[in-house]
């Protein structure tokens, strides 16, 4: 990571100041979910921040859409994402010059800082997103410039490449 990209941590209140952390338990059968930072997802909000008097958040992230358009280079100001896919798939690529091909089951950390693009959601995509602090920005920027036109591919490629070109071609069939 450039040194440039370095986020720290909210520091207004240190965590020996704030209250302690409480017992929350959140029940799927009472889950209410609403929209947040992209589109085309649905939010559960788990209530880890409440809980954790700020320090932490997390939640499920639903697909109520298939993305097949990239949301654009960007990074996120937090100390890091921690991602768990429970259905679906995604592609994602990273400055390290890496195309990730996630699908149920694979997790993956991106610390705050770390400049990526999501370029494919599937429709039926279900992850749950934990991240420290409780509140996180988002700050598009440029394709970083010493990456390769092509990336290196990693991950279950060939089961989301698939995934991906069943969907490109339902949205693009005519009725």
């Amino acid at each position: 990571m450039m040194e440039d990209n370095k986020t720290t941590a909210r520091t207004e209140t240190s965590n020996a100041e704030r209250p302690p952390m409480e017992l929350m338990i959140d029940f799927a059968s009472q889950a209410k979910y609403s929209p947040g930072r992209r589109a085309f997802f649905k939010y559960r909000n788990l209530g880890v921040e409440g809980a954790s008097h700020g320090r932490a958040r997390a939640y499920q992230n639903t697909s109520i859409a298939g993305m097949l358009d990239s949301t654009g280079w960007h990074y996120h100001l937090c100390e890091f994402q921690f991602v768990y896919v429970l259905r679906g798939e995604l592609i994602l690529q990273f400055e390290d010059g890496t195309d990730a091909y996630l699908s149920a089951g694979d997790t993956m950390f991106i610390p705050g800082g770390v400049k990526h693009n999501e370029i494919y959601v599937s429709e039926d995509k279900d992850s749950i997103e934990f991240s420290m602090p409780d509140v996180i920005g988002t700050v598009p920027c440029d394709r970083p410039a010493h990456l390769p036109e092509t990336l290196r591919p990693i991950g279950n490629v060939e089961h989301v490449k698939k995934k991906m070109a069943a969907e490109l071609a339902a949205a693009t069939a005519t009725p």
